[in-house]
């Protein structure tokens, strides 16, 4: 799989710009490593409130990424609720009664220190002129971004975020609500990433509390502009929709389409169609 033969068939006028809201590393690389591991791919704006967090970001940080210490939500003052596990850390509240549903989530959500934090709407961000990728996974806080980051996402052509089945904070949006608004902004749901299940308390298998049984609790989705649509998107769009959908996912199928889209529209060369396959094989 070339992605440098892909890069040259395209032809995109700048990097691919990536977006991370909630930074945090805590479920090793991110889905974008693949863009950041290749050659002039992309630049990756992440943010991330949680000191400790932040830090190790910083230390790690490659030439092509930058990390900010803003909380993005709504643009009010919020509290920031700091959970014994790292990743519970949410504007939100944990629902306790839910958290003893699922065992040892009572143990992770609890709450040891409330800090107050200014948030920042997305729209509102001087730094991200823009947004092609948005990776965002801040503990039921997407909802929020999503409707206070519509002017930037509108040239958005891939989003991964968390979604909820079984909300873990008081007053979280579910998955329901949160495909709703992306739909609502032009966006189709394409793939899970990760999909997590876990275990319905008492139950214990193998004295293993994380053993997962059935039950449905989040997942990582992918939504991208819509496909179908394709006068809704400009040549730039496809482009870079091209090349997440390649690299990140290995949606072959997705990126084929668009490099069809770019040839009808002459902005490819003729045969392009037929030599994006050999790019994969390759």
């Amino acid at each position: 799989m070339s992605i440098q033969n892909l890069l040259q068939l395209l032809k995109p006028a700048r990097l691919t710009e990536i977006v991370d809201i909630g930074a945090n590393p805590i479920d090793g690389e991110p889905p974008y490593r693949p863009m950041m591991v290749a050659n002039n791919l992309c630049q990756v704006t992440g943010f991330e409130p949680q000191q400790d967090a932040l830090n190790v970001l910083l230390k790690k940080k490659g030439q092509n990424e930058r990390y900010l210490p803003y909380a993005i939500g709504n643009g009010s003052e919020q509290t920031l609720n700091i959970c014994q596990a790292s990743g519970m850390t949410s504007l939100l509240t944990p629902d306790k009664n839910m958290l003893q549903t699922f065992g040892i989530f009572a143990e992770f959500g609890k709450v040891k220190e409330k800090i107050s934090i200014q948030t920042r709407t997305l729209d509102s961000i001087d730094e991200i002129e823009h947004l092609d990728y948005l990776k965002i996974d801040i503990q039921g806080g997407e909802m929020d971004v999503f409707k206070h980051g519509r002017q930037k996402l509108a040239h958005t052509v891939a989003i991964q975020t968390e979604i909820s089945f079984m909300p873990l904070y008081e007053n979280q949006p579910t998955f329901a609500q949160i495909d709703a608004e992306l739909r609502n902004q032009g966006f189709v749901p394409h793939c899970f990433a990760t999909i997590k299940n876990w275990i319905i308390s008492p139950m214990v298998v193998n004295n293993n509390p994380t053993h997962p049984l059935n039950q449905l609790m989040e997942a990582d989705m992918v939504y991208v502009r819509d496909f179908t649509k394709p006068d809704g998107m400009t040549d730039e769009q496809l482009k870079h929709l091209a090349l997440i959908s390649h690299v990140c996912y290995k949606s072959f199928d997705l990126t084929m389409r668009c490099v069809q889209l770019l040839e009808q529209r002459g902005v490819l060369a003729k045969g392009s169609v037929e030599r994006y396959p050999q790019m994969i094989s390759n």
